[in-house]
């Protein structure tokens, strides 16, 4: 956390040695492969699926490894994997029926596994089912007005748009183009739909808090817009300010609270409309690791500077420096979130791991550039790993039987 100076130092003097060993033990080995990891992206800031799946890879290759906790490691790693692929299929068929294709939104970037690979990210235990099934709708539709903004609508239109989102008013997009039109119903009737599903189970109307976080990310795009409209170059604290709400950060994770939450309490909601700092910090990490993996892309394509450009601006920095300094801010930022996951706090355990799980996701799809707009590389092997391929070589165990005493267990 913040002000542990000597942790601080302790941090410094492990990864000087640590580098050091790597030079002096140039031959690969299992200890050498595990420093190198380590160096790379520290575990508690990595995904946990795979680091989980890194990690079993590794400790089989151990001579002193014992074998019926590798077999039961495997096991798990492969029924959670099972789960998540009906999950897809559920997202999958939801994203067909809803018809936002390439032939209605043919602007728009298609990235369903992607966005159902980011609610991994978030909550993957299997009793979330739920929750990963109906964040990724909302990813799906963030991804889609994005484009919107980003890519398509004038700035007359964006305006008209940010105002039907702000009253919730179907009547309020009929001057707008048909595919604009069909975006907002898309976002109108898979919002109501989960109010109501929220208010059937649960007894409790997020209506107004997610409604809220739609008009708050839509306002922030419409001003990233203008911007960009009017070449508009902001400081670094401006672009902060506003770039922590347009990343969608506020609006993936208030969601989450009322799908991971079985008993959801006034306090909580009070901090959740407030956006408590635990979601602030965690929306500013994928804020700051986005614009590591896709600032110089989204400004090729036409788009607002972004938080290195920014940084450039303010100071005279070079790029190399300004990267650095923004590496320093994700650190910082862990940091504070890492106290508020320790004082007393109204949400359930659930939600601050899925507030870790964002931030950690962030890191683990712009790790080496945009994972998310351009995903044939290193997302692709992710989604294999993750995905499609099973962990192979294990032992000869009734799998429908231990299958079934695992989901009892996790029903207990």
């Amino acid at each position: 956390m913040e002000g542990e100076e000597i942790l601080d130092e302790a941090q410094d003097l492990t990864r000087r040695h640590l580098k050091e060993f790597i030079k002096e033990n140039l031959n690969p080995s299992l200890l050498s492969k595990q420093v190198s990891h380590a160096l790379e992206f520290p575990m508690y800031w990595g995904m946990a699926r795979l680091e989980t799946r890194w990690f079993i890879d590794v400790y089989e290759k151990k001579k002193d490894m014992n074998q019926q906790l590798l077999e039961f490691a495997k096991l798990d790693f492969n029924m959670v994997q099972a789960t998540h692929q009906e999950d897809l299929k559920y997202a999958s068929r939801w994203r067909r029926e809803l018809g936002l294709g390439k032939i209605t939104m043919s602007f728009a970037r298609d990235r369903l596994v992607e966005n159902f690979l980011w609610t991994i990210g978030v909550i993957y235990e299997s009793q979330f089912a739920y929750c990963r099934g109906q964040d990724t709708k909302i990813n799906c539709l963030i991804t889609t007005i994005d484009d919107v903004y980003d890519v398509y609508g004038s700035l007359k239109e964006l305006e008209l748009f940010t105002d039907a989102v702000e009253r919730w008013d179907i009547k309020k997009v009929e001057k707008l183009l048909q595919c604009i039109k069909i975006c907002f119903l898309a976002l109108y009737n898979t919002t109501n739909q989960m109010v109501y599903d929220i208010l059937r189970e649960q007894g409790v109307n997020m209506s107004p808090y997610l409604k809220k976080a739609w008009e708050d990310l839509c306002k922030a795009y419409l001003v990233e817009a203008k911007w960009y409209y009017n070449g508009y170059k902001p400081t670094l604290e401006e672009y902060l300010n506003n770039a922590w709400i347009s990343i969608s950060g506020p609006l993936i994770l208030v969601s989450t609270y009322f799908f991971v939450t079985r008993n959801i309490t006034k306090e909580a909601l009070d901090e959740l409309e407030n956006y408590t700092d635990l979601i602030r910090c965690s929306s500013m990490i994928l804020r700051l690791a986005d614009d590591l993996g896709t600032s110089k892309g989204e400004l090729e394509k036409g788009d607002v500077p972004k938080s290195i450009q920014c940084y450039m601006q303010d100071t005279g920095a070079s790029e190399e420096t300004a990267r650095e300094h923004i590496q320093e801010l994700i650190g910082k930022t862990w940091k504070k979130m890492n106290k508020e996951c320790i004082v007393c706090s109204p949400f359930p355990q659930s939600f601050i791991s899925a507030t870790l799980g964002l931030a950690r996701m962030a890191q683990c799809m712009y790790q080496y550039g945009d994972g998310h707009g351009v995903p044939d590389r290193e997302t692709k092997d992710r989604v294999n790993t993750l995905l499609i391929e099973s962990i192979q070589n294990v032992e000869e165990l009734d799998y429908a039987i231990d299958h079934t005493i695992y989901q009892n267990t996790q029903a207990v």
